[in-house]
């Protein structure tokens, strides 16, 4: 069967598609944070994207956090929440398209000085072409 005729098919049962919203553009409005070389450094062979949330809350850090709170800075915290999930990858017993996984991170929340174990998702779905792609998350998101 075609490609064409597979998309005349899923027309037809689901009616006219009404919007898209692809990797690509939920990458350029902010929504997604590609993790760009550091990703396959820390052994992903796909690429890989943190939702804001989490970059919000688990890599982004400034010199006046450091002053605040304790030195740390932003590549640091990214490479751990990227070394952690490429570790729960190849640690885990489980087969599907979803991980939870954990590190342990300094809030950024202008006093914190200790880090404190948090838990993240990672799902492996399928690009704007269908390839495979590497989406963290925080627990609660889709």
């Amino acid at each position: 069967m075609s490609n064409i005729s597979n998309e005349q098919s899923a027309e037809a049962f689901f009616g006219e598609v009404v919007s898209t919203y692809t990797r690509a553009q939920a990458i350029e409005d902010g929504v997604l944070i590609d993790a760009g070389s550091m990703a396959s450094e820390a052994g992903f062979k796909w690429p890989v994207a943190l939702t804001s949330a989490v970059w919000a809350d688990c890599v982004a850090w400034t010199e006046d956090d450091s002053q605040q709170q304790v030195h740390q800075d932003q590549s640091g915290r990214l490479w751990d929440v990227l070394y952690m999930a490429s570790h729960a990858i190849r640690t885990s017993q489980d087969s599907g398209d979803r991980l939870l996984f954990q590190l342990y991170r300094v809030a950024r929340d202008g006093h914190s000085t200790e880090a404190v174990l948090d838990t993240l998702k990672l799902i492996i779905g399928p690009g704007d072409a269908g390839e495979p792609v590497i989406t963290i998350l925080l627990p609660h998101e889709d």
